[in-house]
């Protein structure tokens, strides 16, 4: 008689990029860098698929991101919230949108909760096949990084 395991269901959110399987975690975080909301999916996904998901609801005077997020659809989004969009221009783009960029020093702060989540092992090495299991461990991550 042979067992099998149960076949795991559900979405995975890994997607095959140049460097092989990867998944891409969105975050959106507030003024003082802590996580509010994460958002998965695979790394040959556009960052700009995910913004207007990344900023529903949450209210903010400025919106700072990077060039991955620069769209002349997100940034009119944002102006009809009534928030700044705090977003460099891609090199390709004819006009070049003029930032702030003593506020755009800002978004470091997202670069190291990044890098706070990632000091834990299961973060960085994804040993979850599901997209829920590896969100769970990254908001447990993220609970524990705020609580320190």
């Amino acid at each position: 008689m042979c067992r099998r395991r149960a076949k795991k269901q559900g979405a995975q959110s890994l997607g095959r990029s140049r460097g092989g399987f990867s998944t891409k975690l969105h975050l959106a975080a507030d003024a003082l860098g802590n996580a509010l909301r994460f958002i998965l999916t695979g790394g040959e996904r556009n960052d700009i698929t995910q913004a207007a998901s990344l900023v529903k609801d949450l209210p903010a005077a400025h919106v700072i991101a990077d060039k991955g997020y620069d769209s002349e659809a997100f940034v009119s989004h944002l102006k009809g919230r009534d928030s700044e969009a705090v977003i460099p221009s891609r090199a390709t783009n004819k006009v070049q949108r003029e930032i702030d960029t003593h506020l755009y020093q800002e978004r470091h702060l997202i670069e190291n909760q990044i890098g706070k989540l990632k000091q834990f092992r299961r973060v960085f090495s994804r040993f979850d096949k599901l997209a829920k299991n590896y969100l769970s461990v990254i908001y447990f991550a993220s609970s524990v990084v705020w609580l320190r």
